[in-house]
């Protein structure tokens, strides 16, 4: 017998928050500015993946999810940067409305659905990218607060990480029955 998931009610509230609520214009600029940058010092961090997006600069990369739309573009530095009104070369369409059901296969390890149109060349690029590139959080972290203290933060945001995995596969109802044999 198949029981709805008692966390079903908050995924629809979510999902009618974040379909009713506009934040303002400028904050949602702001915010792609600094995930942007973000994006750039992760990158910055793994040479191959700068030369990799060197070699597709100038071709624009279009983002979006639901009304909300980023359109990035490779720099001959092997960085990316903001643009805006430019036809894309490829465009990654997030496929699930909810937030929650995207923040539950992510926890899984899984990516989320994703809608993929244009440069086939650029696409596997950029998949490469979010397959290979990870940030070094441990490493940013040790330089503000040492090596000790950043590796006992990591260690118990992992464990922290570990048990949310664990936690969305059993809301999900993927966990599996063990059985003892006689």
């Amino acid at each position: 017998m198949a029981t709805q998931s008692p966390f079903s009610f908050l995924s629809e509230a979510l999902t009618q928050f974040v379909s009713n609520t506009q934040p303002p214009a400028w904050l949602i600029d702001e915010s792609v500015n600094r995930l942007v940058l973000l994006l750039n010092h992760v990158i910055g961090q793994e040479p191959e993946a700068q030369n990799r997006l060197k070699r597709q600069k100038g071709r624009c990369i279009q983002l979006q999810w639901q009304d909300k739309l980023i359109q990035l573009s490779p720099t001959p530095a092997g960085f990316l940067e903001r643009v805006s009104d430019q036809k894309f070369d490829l465009k990654l369409t997030l496929t699930d409305n909810s937030p929650i059901n995207m923040a539950t296969a992510v926890l899984k390890g899984q990516k989320p659905g994703v809608h993929i149109e244009g440069d086939v060349q650029l696409a596997a690029e950029v998949n490469w990218l979010i397959d290979h590139v990870r940030w070094d959080f441990e490493e940013d972290l040790s330089k503000l607060m040492g090596d000790a203290a950043a590796n006992t933060l990591v260690s118990v945001g992992r464990q922290i990480w570990q048990a949310l995995q664990k936690f969305a596969g059993q809301s999900a109802g993927t966990t599996e029955l063990h059985r003892t044999s006689p």
